[in-house]
C-alpha cells in the first residue's frame, strides 16, 4: 500500500467537544448511600396490632435510653476494673507460671530410677489387677480396703533403672493416670498408696541437678491428689439439691467426719517426709474442720516446726516451699513464712558443708550448680514474703547481712523483692554486694540481677551518679572478660536510660580498653552486640550516639566480617526506627556513609536478592533524611560522594537519581545551570544500573524533567538513550514468586507514554524532522515480539494518533516556554508532507501486521485491529482521496468476515459511530462529510 494517498484532516474542536450537564446538589456524590429495609413480617399481618414479639423488641430499645446506657456502660467498666485488679494478684503466686521454666531449666544426661508397686509391665493403665474389682455395695468397703492393703504390700515394690529423663517423666504420668483412674474406681486406698509413694522419693537426691525437676513432677501428682480428697468432701458437704436443712446439716456432719478420718489416715504414716507432704497437700480440706485463719495459722506453725526434722537442706527447704505454697492458698498471713526463713537461716550454714564438699568432687556437681537447685524454692518463699506486704522486706535484708556466705539469699532478695525497695535501698546492695564471698554465687551474678532491678526501677536522681561509680568500681574489679561484659551486658540498659551521652561514650570507651586485651573481643561478640543494641534502644538521641568519639571505635571491635555486617544493619535500623526527620551534621552523616560502605562493600556476587534489598532499604532511608536545606551545591555534592560509595546496590542508584531529579525540582533561581548539573548527574548515574527497565524508566523521566525546565539538550540526549535501549530489554522477568512474567505490557505502556511526551518536544535543526518518532519506528521494527503478539500493532496505533496531533494548528496541551512543533513549523505544507508520509508508513506497517494475524488464524485479533485501523482512518484521514476510502471499505469488509469472533455490538456501535460523525461534520465540513456518506452507503451494500 505504498500508493496510499493519505493526508490528515484538519479536526474541529468545537464540534468534538461533549459537555456533561452538571447539577447543584448538598450531599458529597461520593458518599456512601445507606438503605434501610423494612421487613414486614407476614405473620403480623393476621394479628390486630403489633406482632408480641416485636412489641416486647421496641419496650426494649425504649427502656435503653441515654441514662440507662451510661449506667451499664459504669457497670461494665467498673467489673473490667475489678477484674483487673484481680488478675494480677492471683497470677503473681501461680505457681504454675513457674513450673514450666523449672522443667526446661533443671535437666540431666544422668540415668534415674524409681521405684513404686503401681507400674506393672502390662495392664496397668488399663484398670490393675484383674482380680481386685472395684466395689460399689456400701457393706464390702470395709474388707475390700483390707484385701487392697494387703495385696499392694511393700513387698511388690518394682525398682525401674536407667532410666532417661523423657521415660522418667512419662513414669510419672502414668502414675498421676494410675492414681486418677483408682480413685474414680473406688480404690482410695491405692491413691492413697500412690501419693505416699511418690512422696517418699522427694528424699532421693542421688542425681542432685535434676532434683527441682523432680520436685515439680511429684508435687503435680500430689496436687492432683488433693484435688480429688477435696472435691470429694465439697461434695459430700453441698448435699443433694432441694434436700432440707436437717439432711444438709448431716451431710456436712458426714463430710467432716470423712474430712477428720483423712487427716488421721495420713497422721499415721511412719516417716516424715510423706506425712507433712500428704498433709500439706489435703491442707485446705482444713476447711471442713474450722473456719478460724488463727487456727490455720497454727496448723502452719505446727507443720513448719516439723519441717525441722528433715537433715538435707536441699530436701528440707523444697519442702518448705511446699507449705508456703500451700499455706498461702488459705491465709495472707505471712508470720508463718517469716519463722520458715528463721529456720532456714539456722540450718544454711550446713548448705555450705556440701558445697565444699562437691568443691573437691566437682564431677558430682559445681559448686555454683549446686547453690542454683535452691534459686527456685527461694524466689517463690520470698515473692510470697513480700507480696502486698513490705512489713519483713528490710528485716529480711538485715538478716542478710549478717549471713556468712549470703549469695544465694542475696541473689533470691534481687530476684523476688520488688524493683522500688531495690531503687530505693541501691546504695546498701551495692555494698552488700561489693563484700559478698559467697562460693558458687559470684560478684558478677549479683551485679546482674541488680543492674536488671535498677534498669526497670533507678534510685533517686541524687543518688544515680554515686551508685553508678560504686557499682562499676566493683564491675571493673573482675578480672574474667567473661563476667565482666555479662554485666556490662546488663548495666547497658541502666546507663543509657537514666543517664548523658557523656556517661554513654565513657562507658563504650572504658568497653574498647577493656575487650582489646588479648583481643578478649573475639569470644564476645554476642555480648557486645547486646550492648550496642540496648543503649541504641534506650537512649534518646542516635544521632548523638553517632557523634560520639568512643562510637566508631567500638564497631572495630568487630573484626568478623559477618558479625560486622550484622551490627551496621542493627544500627541503621534504629537510626531508621528513632532519628529525626532529617540531619545536615557532618559527623552524623560521615559515621552513616561508613556505616553504609561496610554494608555495601559485604554485597557481591554470592548475596541473594533479599540481602540486597534489605541493605539497600537502610541505605536508602538515611540518603533520604540527609538534608542541608537551601545549599542544593552541597545536597549534590552529597549524592555524588554516596554515588561513588555505593557501587554495588542498583537499588540505592536509583533512589540517588530520584533524589537528584526531587533537588532539581528545588531550584527557585532563573538559571538553569543547575538543573543542568542534577539532569548531568542522573544521566552519569542511570547506566550503571544493570536492570534495562530501570535504565528506561529513569531516561524517560530525566527527559521530561529537562524537557520541564527548558533544558532541551539534555531532554532530547535522555530520550534518545531510552529508545537506544528498548532492544536490550528482555523478552521477560521473573516476578517475587519465580514466575516469568512477559514484559511486552510494560513495553506498549512505556512507548505510549514515550509517544505522548514527544507530543510537545520540538525537533532539533540538527536531527531532522520528527527524529524521535522515526527513531522509535525504526527501533519497533528491529524489536523482536512473539509470532502471535499484539503488541505492535498497539503501539503503531499510538504512533498514529501522535501524528495526526503532529499535524494539527494547535496541539492539545504544551509546556511553559518550550516552543513545540506547532509553532516552530507554523503548519508548515512541507512539514504536513513528511507526517503524511509516515503516515504512510505507519499504516503500512500495520497491514502487514494484519496479514501476519491473518497467516496464525488469529481472526478475532485481526478483526480488532482492523476495526481499530478503521475508525482512525475515518476520523484522521481525507477519505475524498479514492485509496484512503477504498481501504477503509477494505478493512470494514475484513472486521465483518471474523463477525463470528467479535461481540455482538462491535459492528452496530462501529458503524453508529461514523453515523455520528457525519452529523457532526454536515454543517462544518460538508465535503469531508460527503465523503463519509459515500464511505457509508458503500458500508451497507456490501
Amino acid at each position: 500500500m505504498s500508493n496510499l494517498d493519505w493526508v490528515c484532516v484538519p479536526r474541529l474542536y468545537e464540534v468534538r467537544k461533549n459537555h456533561l450537564a452538571g447539577r447543584a446538589t448538598l450531599e458529597h456524590p461520593l458518599k456512601q448511600q445507606t438503605v434501610t429495609v423494612v421487613d414486614i413480617n407476614p405473620l403480623s399481618l393476621a394479628l390486630e396490632g403489633t406482632d408480641p414479639l416485636s412489641q416486647f423488641a421496641r419496650q426494649d430499645e425504649e427502656l435503653n435510653d441515654q441514662l440507662s446506657q451510661m449506667v451499664s456502660e459504669l457497670d461494665l467498666k467498673s467489673k473490667r476494673r475489678e477484674r483487673d485488679r484481680i488478675e494480677p494478684e492471683d497470677n503473681t503466686l501461680q505457681w504454675s507460671t513457674r513450673r514450666l521454666g523449672i522443667l526446661n531449666r533443671f535437666t540431666t544426661n544422668e540415668k534415674l530410677s524409681l521405684s513404686t508397686s503401681f507400674l506393672v509391665a502390662s495392664g496397668s493403665l488399663d484398670g490393675g489387677n484383674e482380680s481386685i474389682k472395684a466395689q460399689t455395695v456400701v457393706a464390702d468397703k470395709t474388707k475390700y480396703r483390707l484385701e487392697q492393703l494387703d495385696h499392694f504390700d511393700d513387698g511388690t515394690m518394682r525398682h525401674m533403672m536407667d532410666l532417661t529423663q523423657p521415660e522418667y517423666i512419662q513414669r510419672f504420668e502414668q502414675l498421676k493416670q494410675e492414681l486418677t483412674q483408682s480413685w474414680h474406681n473406688d480404690q482410695r486406698v491405692k491413691a492413697l498408696k500412690i501419693a505416699i509413694q511418690c512422696a517418699k522419693m522427694l528424699a532421693d537426691t542421688t542425681v542432685l541437678q535434676f532434683y527441682p525437676s523432680q520436685y515439680v513432677l511429684i508435687t503435680d501428682i500430689l496436687d492432683v491428689f488433693g484435688k480429688l480428697v477435696y472435691d470429694r468432701l465439697q461434695a459430700k458437704a453441698s448435699g443433694l439439691p432441694g434436700a432440707s436443712a436437717a439432711t444438709l446439716e448431716r451431710e456436712r456432719e458426714a463430710a467432716r467426719d470423712t474430712c477428720q478420718n483423712w487427716f488421721y489416715k495420713i497422721a499415721s504414716i511412719r516417716e516424715l517426709l510423706p506425712r507433712l507432704y500428704l498433709e500439706l497437700s489435703i491442707f485446705k480440706c482444713y476447711e471442713f474442720l474450722t473456719s478460724d485463719r488463727e487456727e490455720y495459722e497454727k496448723l502452719l506453725r505446727r507443720l513448719t516446726h516439723q519441717l525441722r526434722g528433715i537433715a538435707d537442706p536441699l530436701v528440707s527447704t523444697y519442702a518448705r516451699c511446699y507449705l508456703v505454697r500451700m499455706g498461702v492458698t488459705v491465709t495472707p498471713s505471712k508470720t508463718y513464712i517469716r519463722e520458715n526463713f528463721g529456720d532456714l537461716f539456722i540450718v544454711y550454714p550446713q548448705i555450705f558443708r556440701f558445697v565444699a564438699r562437691f568443691n573437691l568432687h566437682p564431677e558430682i556437681v559445681t559448686a555454683s550448680s549446686y547453690l542454683q537447685l535452691y534459686a527456685p524454692a527461694f524466689d517463690y518463699m520470698l515473692l510470697c514474703l513480700v507480696h502486698k506486704c513490705e512489713l519483713h522486706t528490710q528485716d529480711m535484708l538485715n538478716e542478710c547481712k549478717q549471713l556468712k556466705n549470703n549469695g544465694a539469699i542475696l541473689m533470691s532478695i534481687l530476684s523476688s523483692f520488688t524493683s522500688e525497695f531495690i531503687a530505693t535501698n541501691a546504695l546498701e546492695f551495692v555494698e552488700l554486694i561489693k563484700t559478698s564471698e559467697t562460693p558458687g554465687i559470684s560478684k558478677s551474678q549479683l551485679l546482674r540481677s541488680l543492674g536488671s532491678c535498677v534498669s526497670s526501677c533507678a534510685p533517686l536522681q541524687e543518688q544515680r551518679v554515686t551508685f553508678l561509680k560504686a557499682a562499676f568500681e566493683t564491675i571493673n574489679k573482675l578480672t574474667d572478660p567473661n563476667e565482666y561484659i555479662n554485666c556490662v551486658e546488663t548495666w547497658a540498659v541502666f546507663v543509657s536510660q537514666y543517664f548523658t551521652i557523656h556517661e554513654v561514650n565513657r562507658l563504650l570507651g572504658e568497653l574498647n580498653t577493656r575487650m582489646c586485651l588479648g583481643k578478649a573481643y573475639e569470644k564476645h561478640y554476642p555480648q557486645l552486640q547486646n550492648i550496642l543494641s540496648r543503649i541504641m534502644q534506650n537512649y534518646r538521641s542516635i544521632e548523638l550516639l553517632l557523634i560520639q568519639p568512643n562510637f566508631l571505635p567500638y564497631l572495630d571491635l568487630f573484626q568478623k566480617e559477618s558479625v560486622r555486617v550484622e551490627v551496621c544493619k542493627t544500627i541503621l535500623t534504629y537510626y531508621k526506627q528513632n532519628s529525626e526527620e532529617y540531619t545536615c551534621d557532618a559527623v552524623v552523616t560521615n559515621a552513616l556513609m561508613y556505616l553504609g560502605k561496610i554494608l555495601n562493600d559485604s554485597v557481591n556476587a554470592l548475596s541473594v536478592e533479599d540481602e540486597r534489598r534489605q541493605i539497600s532499604q537502610l541505605i536508602n532511608v538515611f540518603i533520604h533524611k540527609v538534608h542541608f536545606g537551601r545549599d542544593l551545591e552541597q545536597q549534590l555534592g552529597f549524592y555524588v560522594e554516596a554515588r561513588g560509595t555505593f557501587s554495588n546496590l542498583d537499588a540505592v542508584y536509583v533512589t540517588l537519581v530520584h533524589a537528584a531529579c526531587k533537588l532539581a525540582t528545588r531550584n527557585t533561581s532563573r538559571s538553569t545551570g543547575f538543573i543542568k548539573a542534577c539532569i548531568s548527574y542522573c544521566f552519569i548515574t542511570i547506566p550503571s544500573i544493570s536492570a534495562v527497565q530501570q535504565q528506561m524508566d529513569l531516561y524517560l523521566l530525566c527527559g521530561q524533567l529537562a524537557l520541564r525546565h527548558l533544558c532541551l539538550g539534555q531532554a532530547d540526549a535522555c530520550f534518545e538513550a531510552a529508545l537506544q535501549l528498548v532492544n536490550d530489554l528482555p523478552a521477560a522477568t521473573v516476578d517475587f514468586e519465580g514466575k516469568p512474567r512477559s514484559l511486552e505490557r510494560y513495553l506498549v505502556s512505556y512507548l505510549c507514554n514515550m509517544l505522548a511526551t514527544l507530543i510537545v518536544v520540538p525537533d532539533s535543526p540538527e536531527q531532522g524532522v520528527l527524529y524521535f518518532l522515526r527513531l522509535l519506528l525504526d527501533v519497533i521494527g528491529k524489536h523482536e515480539f512473539k509470532a502471535d503478539s499484539t503488541a505492535p500493532s498497539v503501539i503503531y496505533l499510538h504512533a498514529l494518533d501522535m501524528l495526526y496531533v503532529q499535524s494539527l494548528e494547535k496541539y492539545p496541551y504544551h509546556i511553559k516556554g518550550v516552543v513545540s512543533n506547532d509553532d516552530l513549523y507554523g503548519h508548515d505544507p512541507k512539514f504536513l508532507a513528511e507526517i503524511n508520509n509516515l503516515c504512510v508508513q505507519v499504516v503500512d506497517a500495520i497491514l502487514l501486521q494484519l496479514k501476519a494475524l491473518g497467516v496464525a488464524h488469529q481472526q478475532r485479533q485481526q478483526a480488532e485491529l482492523s476495526l481499530d485501523l478503521f475508525l482512525r482512518i475515518v476520523r484522521y484521514a481525507d477519505l475524498e482521496r479514492e485509496t484512503v476510502s477504498q481501504l477503509a471499505l477494505n478493512l470494514w469488509l475484513l472486521a465483518n468476515k471474523s463477525q463470528t469472533q467479535l461481540d455482538t455490538k462491535t459492528l452496530p456501535q462501529t458503524l453508529r459511530v461514523v453515523e455520528q460523525l457525519y452529523k457532526q461534520l454536515r454543517d462544518v465540513a460538508p465535503a469531508q462529510a460527503q465523503a463519509i456518506a459515500k464511505l457509508l452507503l458503500r458500508m451497507r451494500n456490501s
